[in-house]
Protein backbone atom coordinates (compact mmCIF):
# COMPACT_ATOMS: atom_id res chain seq x y z
CA UNK A 1 0.00 0.00 0.00
CA UNK A 2 1.64 3.33 -0.81
CA UNK A 3 2.50 5.53 2.40
CA UNK A 4 0.10 8.54 2.29
CA UNK A 5 1.78 11.58 1.60
CA UNK A 6 3.90 14.04 4.18
CA UNK A 7 1.86 17.84 5.08
CA UNK A 8 3.86 20.65 3.23
CA UNK A 9 3.97 23.57 4.81
CA UNK A 10 3.15 27.51 3.04
CA UNK A 11 5.62 28.92 0.10
CA UNK A 12 7.88 27.00 1.59
CA UNK A 13 7.42 27.84 5.47
CA UNK A 14 7.58 25.80 8.25
CA UNK A 15 4.56 23.73 9.20
CA UNK A 16 3.88 21.87 12.83
CA UNK A 17 3.85 18.01 12.53
CA UNK A 18 1.82 16.06 14.33
CA UNK A 19 3.52 15.52 17.37
CA UNK A 20 3.59 19.62 18.11
CA UNK A 21 7.57 19.33 16.28
CA UNK A 22 8.59 22.27 13.86
CA UNK A 23 10.07 21.00 10.71
CA UNK A 24 11.43 22.73 7.62
CA UNK A 25 10.22 20.75 4.44
CA UNK A 26 12.33 19.72 1.86
CA UNK A 27 12.85 21.71 -1.57
CA UNK A 28 10.63 20.16 -4.39
CA UNK A 29 12.98 18.60 -6.35
CA UNK A 30 10.99 19.89 -9.91
CA UNK A 31 10.62 23.28 -8.66
CA UNK A 32 12.59 25.90 -11.17
CA UNK A 33 15.20 28.68 -9.81
CA UNK A 34 12.94 31.33 -11.41
CA UNK A 35 9.49 29.84 -9.07
CA UNK A 36 12.01 29.73 -6.01
CA UNK A 37 12.97 33.39 -6.56
CA UNK A 38 9.13 34.08 -7.06
CA UNK A 39 7.82 32.91 -4.15
CA UNK A 40 11.04 34.56 -1.93
CA UNK A 41 9.73 37.99 -3.83
CA UNK A 42 6.20 37.24 -2.31
CA UNK A 43 7.64 36.60 1.24
CA UNK A 44 9.39 39.40 1.12
CA UNK A 45 6.78 41.91 -0.53
CA UNK A 46 5.04 44.26 2.22
CA UNK A 47 2.12 44.68 -0.40
CA UNK A 48 1.46 40.79 -0.69
CA UNK A 49 1.78 41.29 3.46
CA UNK A 50 -0.76 44.56 3.37
CA UNK A 51 -2.90 43.07 0.84
CA UNK A 52 -3.54 40.44 3.08
CA UNK A 53 -3.95 42.15 6.43
CA UNK A 54 -6.69 44.03 4.65
CA UNK A 55 -8.29 41.43 3.71
CA UNK A 56 -8.15 41.26 -0.26
CA UNK A 57 -7.60 38.60 -2.52
CA UNK A 58 -4.34 39.81 -4.26
CA UNK A 59 -1.67 42.33 -3.79
CA UNK A 60 -3.54 43.62 -7.41
CA UNK A 61 -6.31 45.26 -4.92
CA UNK A 62 -3.56 48.15 -4.05
CA UNK A 63 -2.46 48.33 -7.72
CA UNK A 64 -5.91 49.48 -8.77
CA UNK A 65 -6.07 51.37 -5.06
CA UNK A 66 -2.77 53.29 -5.89
CA UNK A 67 -3.75 54.68 -9.67
CA UNK A 68 -7.49 55.33 -8.70
CA UNK A 69 -6.37 57.45 -5.92
CA UNK A 70 -4.21 59.42 -8.23
CA UNK A 71 -6.50 59.59 -11.13
CA UNK A 72 -9.96 59.36 -9.61
CA UNK A 73 -10.92 56.29 -11.81
CA UNK A 74 -13.61 55.11 -9.84
CA UNK A 75 -16.63 57.11 -8.10
CA UNK A 76 -19.75 56.29 -6.60
CA UNK A 77 -22.61 55.02 -7.66
CA UNK A 78 -20.53 53.90 -11.49
CA UNK A 79 -20.92 50.79 -13.07
CA UNK A 80 -18.37 48.93 -13.97
CA UNK A 81 -17.49 45.62 -15.53
CA UNK A 82 -13.90 43.59 -14.77
CA UNK A 83 -12.52 42.05 -17.14
CA UNK A 84 -10.41 38.94 -16.09
CA UNK A 85 -11.15 39.25 -12.46
CA UNK A 86 -9.88 36.07 -10.80
CA UNK A 87 -9.13 35.86 -7.78
CA UNK A 88 -11.20 39.14 -7.48
CA UNK A 89 -8.97 41.70 -5.56
CA UNK A 90 -9.97 44.38 -8.62
CA UNK A 91 -13.70 43.58 -7.46
CA UNK A 92 -13.10 43.44 -4.10
CA UNK A 93 -11.95 47.46 -4.09
CA UNK A 94 -14.28 47.88 -6.54
CA UNK A 95 -16.87 47.25 -4.77
CA UNK A 96 -16.05 49.51 -1.94
CA UNK A 97 -14.97 52.76 -4.15
CA UNK A 98 -18.56 52.24 -5.64
CA UNK A 99 -20.76 51.61 -2.58
CA UNK A 100 -22.13 48.39 -3.85
CA UNK A 101 -22.74 47.47 -0.82
CA UNK A 102 -24.94 50.01 -0.24
CA UNK A 103 -26.77 49.50 -2.90
CA UNK A 104 -25.07 51.80 -5.54
CA UNK A 105 -23.60 51.09 -9.06
CA UNK A 106 -23.44 48.20 -11.17
CA UNK A 107 -20.16 45.98 -10.47
CA UNK A 108 -20.02 42.77 -13.32
CA UNK A 109 -16.84 40.56 -13.89
CA UNK A 110 -15.72 37.68 -15.66
CA UNK A 111 -12.80 35.49 -15.97
CA UNK A 112 -11.73 32.12 -17.80
CA UNK A 113 -11.15 30.82 -13.92
CA UNK A 114 -13.53 30.64 -10.74
CA UNK A 115 -13.75 34.02 -8.75
CA UNK A 116 -14.97 33.74 -5.15
CA UNK A 117 -18.48 35.95 -5.00
CA UNK A 118 -18.10 39.13 -3.87
CA UNK A 119 -21.05 40.37 -2.72
CA UNK A 120 -23.29 42.51 -4.69
CA UNK A 121 -21.30 42.14 -8.07
CA UNK A 122 -22.41 39.92 -10.74
CA UNK A 123 -19.61 37.28 -12.01
CA UNK A 124 -19.45 35.47 -14.73
CA UNK A 125 -17.50 32.37 -15.86
CA UNK A 126 -16.74 32.60 -19.66
CA UNK A 127 -15.08 33.90 -22.55
CA UNK A 128 -15.63 37.42 -23.84
CA UNK A 129 -15.08 36.47 -27.21
CA UNK A 130 -18.17 34.10 -27.23
CA UNK A 131 -21.34 36.76 -28.06
CA UNK A 132 -23.70 35.21 -26.09
CA UNK A 133 -21.36 35.85 -22.93
CA UNK A 134 -20.64 40.03 -24.33
CA UNK A 135 -24.90 40.17 -24.55
CA UNK A 136 -24.83 38.79 -20.86
CA UNK A 137 -21.84 41.00 -19.29
CA UNK A 138 -24.20 43.77 -21.41
CA UNK A 139 -27.46 42.97 -20.02
CA UNK A 140 -25.85 42.76 -16.01
CA UNK A 141 -24.23 46.14 -16.67
CA UNK A 142 -28.20 47.52 -17.83
CA UNK A 143 -26.70 48.25 -20.82
CA UNK A 144 -23.72 50.52 -20.61
CA UNK A 145 -20.37 50.66 -18.25
CA UNK A 146 -18.56 54.23 -17.08
CA UNK A 147 -15.86 51.70 -16.35
CA UNK A 148 -14.01 49.13 -17.95
CA UNK A 149 -11.16 47.49 -16.12
CA UNK A 150 -8.81 44.77 -16.97
CA UNK A 151 -5.91 43.28 -15.14
CA UNK A 152 -5.88 39.92 -17.88
CA UNK A 153 -2.44 38.48 -18.70
CA UNK A 154 -1.52 35.73 -20.47
CA UNK A 155 0.36 32.86 -18.73
CA UNK A 156 4.27 34.23 -19.25
CA UNK A 157 6.53 31.91 -21.15
CA UNK A 158 9.88 33.37 -20.07
CA UNK A 159 10.22 34.89 -23.85
CA UNK A 160 9.13 38.58 -23.35
CA UNK A 161 8.54 39.28 -27.22
CA UNK A 162 6.15 36.26 -26.65
CA UNK A 163 4.91 37.56 -23.58
CA UNK A 164 4.36 40.69 -24.87
CA UNK A 165 2.24 39.55 -27.83
CA UNK A 166 0.00 37.32 -26.06
CA UNK A 167 -0.36 40.44 -23.07
CA UNK A 168 -1.26 42.63 -25.58
CA UNK A 169 -3.66 40.52 -28.02
CA UNK A 170 -5.85 40.57 -24.41
CA UNK A 171 -5.68 44.26 -24.87
CA UNK A 172 -6.96 44.70 -28.01
CA UNK A 173 -9.52 42.48 -26.93
CA UNK A 174 -10.52 44.17 -23.86
CA UNK A 175 -10.67 47.27 -25.71
CA UNK A 176 -12.89 46.34 -28.56
CA UNK A 177 -14.83 45.27 -25.32
CA UNK A 178 -14.62 48.97 -23.68
CA UNK A 179 -15.83 50.91 -27.06
CA UNK A 180 -18.43 48.42 -26.94
CA UNK A 181 -20.07 49.50 -23.52
CA UNK A 182 -18.61 52.45 -22.37
CA UNK A 183 -20.90 55.33 -21.68
CA UNK A 184 -19.49 58.87 -23.44
CA UNK A 185 -16.85 60.61 -20.94
CA UNK A 186 -15.95 56.53 -19.81
CA UNK A 187 -12.80 55.20 -18.81
CA UNK A 188 -10.67 52.54 -19.48
CA UNK A 189 -8.10 50.73 -17.52
CA UNK A 190 -6.12 47.70 -18.85
CA UNK A 191 -2.83 46.17 -18.56
CA UNK A 192 -0.09 46.77 -21.13
CA UNK A 193 3.34 45.28 -21.24
CA UNK A 194 5.64 47.63 -23.78
CA UNK A 195 7.62 46.74 -26.50
CA UNK A 196 6.11 48.15 -29.76
CA UNK A 197 3.23 45.81 -30.88
CA UNK A 198 0.67 47.83 -28.51
CA UNK A 199 1.15 50.37 -30.86
CA UNK A 200 -1.69 49.84 -32.72
CA UNK A 201 -4.08 49.34 -29.73
CA UNK A 202 -2.98 52.31 -28.45
CA UNK A 203 -3.70 54.76 -31.66
CA UNK A 204 -6.88 53.61 -31.27
CA UNK A 205 -7.47 54.90 -28.03
CA UNK A 206 -6.00 58.18 -28.84
CA UNK A 207 -8.83 58.46 -31.59
CA UNK A 208 -11.48 57.20 -29.39
CA UNK A 209 -10.40 58.65 -26.10
CA UNK A 210 -9.67 62.17 -25.02
CA UNK A 211 -6.87 61.29 -23.09
CA UNK A 212 -4.38 58.37 -23.09
CA UNK A 213 -1.50 57.63 -20.52
CA UNK A 214 0.75 55.13 -19.36
CA UNK A 215 0.55 54.32 -15.62
CA UNK A 216 2.91 52.25 -12.74
CA UNK A 217 1.43 51.73 -9.47
CA UNK A 218 3.98 51.38 -6.46
CA UNK A 219 2.47 48.24 -5.85
CA UNK A 220 3.90 46.76 -9.53
CA UNK A 221 7.50 46.09 -9.20
CA UNK A 222 9.74 48.13 -10.09
CA UNK A 223 11.91 45.19 -12.44
CA UNK A 224 8.96 44.21 -13.97
CA UNK A 225 7.44 45.15 -18.08
CA UNK A 226 4.13 45.56 -16.27
CA UNK A 227 2.35 48.67 -16.88
CA UNK A 228 -1.29 49.80 -17.46
CA UNK A 229 -2.35 51.84 -19.85
CA UNK A 230 -5.50 54.78 -18.59
CA UNK A 231 -7.77 55.91 -21.65
CA UNK A 232 -10.27 58.87 -20.04
CA UNK A 233 -13.04 60.84 -21.57
CA UNK A 234 -14.37 57.89 -24.21
CA UNK A 235 -15.76 60.01 -27.09
CA UNK A 236 -18.87 57.44 -27.43
CA UNK A 237 -20.78 57.67 -30.85
CA UNK A 238 -22.83 60.38 -32.87
CA UNK A 239 -26.96 59.89 -33.51
CA UNK A 240 -26.25 57.12 -36.23
CA UNK A 241 -24.28 54.85 -34.44
CA UNK A 242 -21.01 56.03 -35.88
CA UNK A 243 -17.81 56.52 -33.83
CA UNK A 244 -16.91 59.48 -33.20
CA UNK A 245 -12.98 60.35 -33.99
Amino acid sequence: MAKPPKPKGNSGRSYRSDAGVTKTPKKSRGRTESSRRWIQRQLNDPFVAEAKSRGFRSRAALKLEQMDQKHNILTHNAAVLDLGCAPGGWLQYASQKIGLTAGHGRLVGIDLLDTDPVAGADILKGDINDDAMMHELIRLLGGKADVVLSDMAADTTGHRPTDHLRTTALLDIALDMACRVLTPGGVFLAKCFRGGAEKDALDLMRRDFAVVRHVKPAASRAESVESYVLATGFRGENSDGERLI
